[in-house]
């Protein structure tokens, strides 16, 4: 047994130095299309790096792709050029523009022509490279035309629609922006992943303990014995109310509900669906803050939930459980108002983990039979939304997610 051990944890830390070294020195390739690859046409889609300046003050850095064609952005940021920002006019790009371009990055909007003539009227009234805001709040692949020859020598990148709002914004307020844009490689060791793996593992993990790491011990007190085994057994019924045993049918529809919320993304992807995603999480992750919190408090302070007070249709509440639940409350709103920061994700992956704690706590698997059904279908549902779904829709519904 001990040396299985030994070998799992192995095979483990291999598996993460794998993940870790993946792709190392890589460029940070998005996606691939079908149009057609000339000499002046070879670029891959390279994800670009947009740090931006208001008035000399340095703000959020935004991430976009780089076109088919044109010329290749520094891998480096200390090899990188800043230039200033001015609007095409007309916005569209598509006519020579009656605003001066030279020298700095011109910004269009996408549509009315092909990206390649917008690229080659920019280049023609100076501009040092062409930014196209989207005119969606996702990533385009800007290909090639079919015909013809294409002479761009400028860097062309394509932005989120409400990052290109907010640049056009601020050049119609009159502020003086500067835009400086690359294409950083892949790190040689990343990092990232290998801690993605460990907090996902240790999540599982934890979840999997965690009745066992959080059970009050019991009183030895001889006189007690009764009424500790009658308020046992009431714990343990209410503990088996509170549980849901899957069985095959329930992992099947599970499975079935998360592919009608993808289309549901697909199809229905605005700013009030999201909204309505977000505040599901944010409920979610409040009740999983509230019993990780509270698991854990009354795992030491035993008489810490006896006090309490009247609340209509929740009947009587715990002092310690109202607080909480206040705390869990402040915590998912702060996340919510800030939740575009840079310091957001550690917010978002707090809620998710108690989320992810309470789930486990809630849904059982009882045998063998339909753990494999649900990781058979969870495995087909990824390979179908992947690499199936383009035959049926216009692009890859995961991806296009």
């Amino acid at each position: 047994m001990a040396s299985s051990s030994v070998f799992l944890r192995l095979l483990l830390l291999l598996s993460l130095a794998a993940l870790s070294f993946a792709d190392n020195s890589k460029d940070y390739i998005l996606g691939e299309d079908s149009s057609p690859t000339k000499p002046s046409c070879n670029n891959p889609y390279l994800m670009v790096k947009v740090k931006r300046w208001v008035n000399g003050n340095e703000g959020k850095t935004v991430e976009g792709v780089g076109a088919k064609f044109g010329a290749l952005l520094p891998s480096k940021l200390e090899k990188a050029v800043k230039f200033p920002v001015v609007l095409s006019k007309p916005f569209n790009g598509c006519s020579k523009s009656s605003s001066q371009l030279s020298g700095a990055i011109a910004l269009s909007t996408r549509g009315d022509c092909d990206f390649s003539v917008k690229a080659q009227v920019a280049q023609a009234g100076g501009a040092k490279g062409l930014l196209v805001m989207n005119n969606e709040e996702d990533l385009a692949m800007m290909g090639c035309p079919e015909n013809g020859t294409l002479d761009v020598s400028i860097f062309v990148a394509m932005i989120q629609k409400s990052d290109g709002e907010h640049l056009k914004k601020s050049v119609e307020d009159g502020n003086k922006v500067e835009l400086l844009l690359y294409s950083p490689k892949r790190p040689v060791v990343d990092f990232g992943v290998a801690f993605l793996c460990l907090m996902a593992v240790g999540t599982i993990k934890m979840a999997s303990y965690w009745k066992t790491f959080t059970v009050v011990e019991q009183n030895d007190d001889p006189y007690k014995e009764l009424a500790e085994k009658d308020s046992m057994r009431t714990a343990k019924e209410d503990s088996e109310d509170e549980t849901m045993v899957l069985n095959v049918a329930g992992a099947v529809c599970f499975v079935i509900t998360a592919s009608t919320f993808l289309l549901l993304l697909y199809f229905f992807m605005s700013t009030w669906f999201v909204w309505v995603l977000i505040v599901l999480f944010c409920i979610g992750g409040i009740q999983g803050m509230h019993y990780v919190i509270s698991s854990l408090i009354l795992r030491t302070w035993k008489s810490g939930g006896r006090k309490g007070i009247h609340v209509p249709i929740f009947e009587e509440v715990s002092y310690l459980s109202l607080v909480i639940l206040l705390v869990s409350v402040a915590f998912a709103i702060f996340w919510c108002v800030t939740r575009r920061e840079s310091y957001s994700w550690v917010g978002q992956d707090v809620l998710g983990i108690c989320l992810m704690i309470t789930v486990l706590q809630v849904a059982q698997l009882p045998n063998i039979k339909v753990a494999t059904v649900l990781l058979c279908c969870a495995f087909l549902y990824d390979i179908f939304w992947v690499f199936v779904s383009p035959l049926f829709f216009k692009d890859s519904v995961m991806i296009a997610i």
